[in-house]
């Protein structure tokens, strides 16, 4: 059932096949701002949609639709397109669509689009930009353009990389990238000094920029990926056999001994000893050994797994999620409101 109110009207969940062109009738298109039409079965956008030239907010999300007219393009008083869930690919797209010049929202995410649109890079405007649960595979490095973003989500898609050019959207907050193919982030990431919110979990990353470190975060995701995978397994080491903490506790006891003194197999085993290559640790290995991951200093508070290297088990801290910082110049444990609340690592 229709609703009006002044300048609003939602049509969501009437059950319409075809645009309600009785809209048409009188001033109503002049004076509308507001049109929902979401929820219907609506599969084309016609071009009679030109008539609302003073609609603010336009949302056809959850209609099967597959076609937008290109004559959407002259509703330059536009700020909202909401087309999520449909079955928009690339061509759907008006090639005008960058003409919008009002635009600081659009969500288009639930599609077919296998490419991100160049069309969305002309928006100079924007500031939600919504693409999740698409195809997209390569992010243009024109995505520096968007320059007022402050909320990106593409995550549900099959992006591999993603542009040093993100860099320049010096006014985003919240940046979603689950769900992809990153085998990797640029550097430049951490030029985005207001971003509050990362999420880089299921992909296929092993690596972490060291430039992360600059960003102040209330929330990264990381779980699922390899860098994260291989933190959580190397915490969980099999415990040290008794010939290897027999040998151990004569290395680093430096127990004198002869042949005589000890067993056969300690003697020959006692041969393999490895020092740990950690520089603060003194102690010795066989070959119960694990490759560790290294921390560093985040947010001026917390570590995050960057690297990783070889140690014994005898260095692997007893905290295995959040790490403080040893070499920070202040130990106090209380953390800051604006530091980050949420690590989630597995």
């Amino acid at each position: 059932m229709a609703e009006f109110w002044g300048n609003s009207q939602d049509l969501s969940y009437s059950e319409l096949d075809s645009f309600p062109e009785f809209l048409l009738e009188g001033d109503q298109a002049h004076q509308l701002q507001s049109l929902q039409l979401d929820h219907n079965q609506i599969t084309v956008l016609p071009r009679v949609i030109s008539a609302f030239a003073n609609l603010i907010t336009l949302d056809v999300s959850n209609n099967g639709m597959t076609y937008l007219s290109p004559e959407l393009v002259r509703l330059q008083h536009l700020r909202t397109f909401i087309g999520k869930n449909n079955y928009f690919e690339n061509e759907s797209i008006p090639k005008d669509f960058g003409l919008l010049r009002s635009l600081e929202v659009v969500n288009i995410s639930g599609n077919q689009v296998t490419e991100f649109p160049m069309q969305f890079t002309e928006l100079h405007h924007l500031k939600c930009l919504y693409l999740g649960s698409n195809n997209i595979r390569h992010v243009p490095n024109e995505i520096r353009n968007l320059i007022r973003l402050e909320i990106l989500y593409m995550g549900g898609n099959k992006i591999k990389e993603i542009p040093a050019g993100i860099g320049n959207l010096v006014n985003l907050q919240s940046l979603v990238l689950c769900d992809n193919r990153l085998h990797t982030i640029p550097p430049s990431l951490g030029q985005l000094t207001n971003l509050k919110s990362l999420s880089l979990h299921h992909n296929d990353i092993s690596l972490l920029p060291l430039e992360i470190v600059k960003l102040d975060l209330i929330e990264l995701s990381l779980r699922n990926n390899p860098l994260v995978n291989k933190f959580i397994k190397d915490l969980v080491f099999q415990p040290p056999s008794l010939l290897e903490l027999a040998g151990r506790s004569v290395k680093l006891n430096k127990v004198p001994y002869s042949q005589e003194d000890l067993p056969p197999t300690l003697l020959e085993y006692l041969d393999m000893a490895k020092s740990c290559i950690n520089p603060k640790c003194k102690g010795v290995y066989f070959t119960s050994k694990v490759e560790h991951v290294k921390f560093v200093d985040f947010c001026g508070k917390f570590r995050i797994p960057l690297l990783q290297y070889l140690c014994s088990p005898s260095c692997s801290t007893s905290s295995p999620h959040v790490y403080w910082s040893s070499e920070s110049d202040t130990e106090d444990e209380s953390v800051p409101v604006n530091r980050m609340k949420k690590v989630l690592l597995g």
